[in-house]
């Protein structure tokens, strides 16, 4: 999942000696800033542009002033995908700005105004609350028109779910949102009371989550980190298929909550494979088996001959390999640690939540150096009893079936590219950890 990992923003609001202004800027640190700096000057803005405002400032004003504010935040906040989607050889084809985009956007202004305390005039008080109030207002708005109906299967029981919520509460979770089975979609996460812009959904301690501290603790790390170019992604997985089977496991209850199938586009039969025949979905379904078989056939096997005890045959078939791969495709998460290493991760509880095109939670993936937990916050409000999504990325549908095992609901923008006056659908892009694995 793609978690927003992104620079450090120098965005901010400071005193002048009639007023305040608010500063957006471009970090140089973004890997991206040739493509924005080229897309912001053709719009008619710097990397640093200071948008001012004084006593004479009047709360007609704060729409203008506003306006102009997300132009800037929006391109700043753009990604990969979204920069190719959205330019064609340096020619702006149409505006793309993705709903997860807007959402963020909004919400990085929002912060900005809620992180300057030191305003001591009433007229910039009034001014900044006005401003806040329309954010509010935008991102109630974006709410009420993007909501997402889920229906709860009341038929499907979800007790190995339960229990996973109360380990992981015992341990230090803390979370309004409870696992219920959703029509349609499997299971998800449910809110358990109104949530605001700004609260926290679900809070992780670091030491309920899996990581590969705990290949370091085991009994292949020794094996595994003699072999050349194996990385921490591969080792995991390699743990994760023993592991599952490790009944004094600490994450025991973990392992009986995933599917013993997971149903992606890697697992699919004869019937839907012969339905797919010509399509470049199938195409990168191919692709990506055949890529996972031939890494299995070089690393597994000889393994499980060299160190039968430790790599156990029986645990270690292709099917098995196949599960694993399925199981960090659809479930890891990018999580950057205090120690400012960004590592793949499995998240108990968290892996509940499901992708929209139209997320609460964009944000997710750096651990607070002060708690040393991750935490989800909302970017948009969430009700009593609605499923609560976030972002796992600007995927194309045919990505997401391939390594997720699903279509997102409602219109995708990723599922077309412009081509001269044509649209057309892209080959799908490839997965943040498919060279990892």
């Amino acid at each position: 999942m793609d978690n927003n990992n992104k620079p450090c923003s120098s965005n901010k609001i400071i005193k002048t000696s009639d007023g305040c202004e608010i500063v957006l800027e471009l970090s140089k640190n973004d890997p991206f800033f040739d493509k924005k700096k080229n897309l912001l000057h053709s719009k008619g803005f710097d990397i640093r542009e200071q948008v001012q405002f004084n006593r004479s400032s009047c709360p007609d004003a704060v729409a203008t002033i506003l306006e102009r504010i997300l132009q800037i935040a929006r391109i700043i906040h753009l990604e990969e995908v979204e920069l190719y989607f959205g330019k064609v050889n340096g020619c702006s084809l149409f505006e793309y700005w993705s709903p997860k985009n807007e959402v963020e956007t909004l919400n990085s202004v929002l912060s900005l105004i809620n992180s300057y305390s030191s305003c001591e005039r009433q007229n910039e008080v009034n001014f900044l609350q006005t401003l806040q109030d329309e954010v509010f207002r935008r991102i109630q708005e974006f709410t009420d028109k993007n909501k997402v109906e889920s229906r709860i299967d009341k038929s499907c029981s979800c007790d190995k779910e339960k229990c996973l919520v109360k380990w992981g509460e015992s341990n230090g979770v803390k979370t309004s949102l409870k696992i219920a089975c959703v029509e349609g979609a499997g299971r998800g996460a449910i809110a358990t009371k109104d949530l605001k812009v700004g609260d926290i959904a679900l809070e992780i301690p670091v030491s309920t989550i899996i990581s590969e501290e705990h290949v370091h603790k085991s009994d292949m790390h020794h094996i595994l980190e003699k072999i050349e170019g194996l990385t921490s992604e591969t080792m995991l997985l390699l743990w994760s298929m023993k592991e599952r089977h490790n009944c004094t496991s600490k994450f025991k209850i973990y392992f009986d909550t995933l599917p013993e199938e997971f149903k992606t586009g890697l697992s699919f039969g004869v019937d839907a494979i012969m339905a797919l025949d010509g399509t470049l979905l199938l195409e990168e379904i191919i692709q990506a088996k055949e890529h996972l078989r031939v890494q299995y056939d070089e690393l597994v096997p000889p393994l499980c001959k060299n160190y039968p005890d430790v790599f156990l045959p029986e645990l270690y078939t292709w099917e098995q390999f196949l599960w694993a791969c399925e199981l960090w495709y659809s479930n890891s998460m990018k999580v950057m640690f205090v120690d400012g290493k960004l590592r793949t991760c499995l998240i108990p509880i968290a892996g509940f939540l499901n992708h929209s095109l139209y997320p609460h939670i964009v944000h997710y993936g750096k651990v607070d150096s002060a708690t040393n937990t991750l935490k989800f916050p909302l970017a948009r409000p969430c009700c009593f009893g609605e499923q609560c999504y976030l972002s796992y990325g600007n995927f194309s549908s045919s990505h997401l079936i391939t390594f997720y095992g699903f279509m997102p609901q409602g219109d995708n923008p990723c599922d077309v590219i412009p081509l001269g006056n044509l649209l057309c659908s892209p080959l799908p892009p490839r997965h943040p950890t498919k060279e990892k694995l």
